[in-house]
């Protein structure tokens, strides 16, 4: 009996031990299992993103953190040149969400230009975004001087400026204008220096007569009347002395 007993004592101890062995087993097994997915649902490096953009005529660089646990990761943006880092731009703190958290930096970056995004969350992530960011091939404002040009106002019809003078005194052919009037000759006028003809002595100047034909024409029958007087006398002193 007694040793009978002490058997099945033995045997339930071990028992008991397997027992507690194999649920120790499975517990590290889940406390495992359930470490590693948290890890990987918490902070990921695949859950960030960079982009290069403009607003208005301002370069920017935008970094968008999609962890749906929100778990604060430092993001620090550095210029590279050959790369080596030439300038740090500056470093936000975010806290991401499942439809996305993005924070913006202002940098007027050059085209083609080169940057890295260092991300840090504790005590997952402390790693470049991969690969680094490469800026558009145009710069932002480049692109706001490609805009097409406001529509310019429509031209002036030709009645407008048929009516409209020229303004330049200075195109060839065009007389500039004297300011005292002396500049120009006025043709002589010749009616008010010699008298106006008469009705009558116009005709007579067609013909070839003067201002000077009544006179001869007076003198022309004086000297008729003259010599007809003669005659008349002549010829009767004639009678007188053949009737003697």
């Amino acid at each position: 009996m007694t040793v009978l007993s002490v058997s099945r004592r033995t045997a339930s101890r071990r028992g008991v031990a397997r027992t507690v062995r194999a649920l120790g087993v499975v517990s590290a097994s889940a406390a495992l299992t359930v470490g590693l997915a948290g890890s990987a649902a918490a902070c990921n490096i695949n859950e960030f993103s960079a982009e290069a953009k403009c607003v208005g005529d301002k370069g920017v660089i935008t970094v968008t953190d999609v962890d749906p646990a929100g778990v604060p990761a430092t993001v620090t943006v550095f210029l590279e040149n050959n790369g080596a880092d030439e300038k740090k731009v500056g470093e936000q703190v975010v806290k991401g969400s499942r439809e996305g958290v993005t924070i913006t930096f202002e940098e007027d970056w050059e085209p083609n230009a080169e940057y890295r995004i260092h991300v840090k969350a504790k005590p997952y992530v402390d790693e470049d975004i991969k690969p680094n960011l490469t800026t558009p091939a145009t710069a932002c404002k480049e692109k706001e001087e490609e805009e097409p040009p406001a529509p310019s106002e429509p031209a002036s019809t030709p009645s407008d400026s048929a009516s409209t003078p020229p303004e330049d005194e200075d195109e060839p052919g065009t007389p500039a204008p004297s300011e005292s009037g002396t500049g120009t000759t006025a043709p002589a006028d010749t009616s008010d220096n010699a008298p106006s003809p008469a009705v009558g002595e116009s005709n007579l100047a067609e013909t070839g007569a003067d201002s000077n034909t009544g006179l001869i024409a007076g003198i022309a029958a004086a000297l008729v009347a003259v010599g007809g007087g003669a005659v008349f006398f002549g010829m009767r002193r004639r009678g007188a002395n053949s009737d003697s």
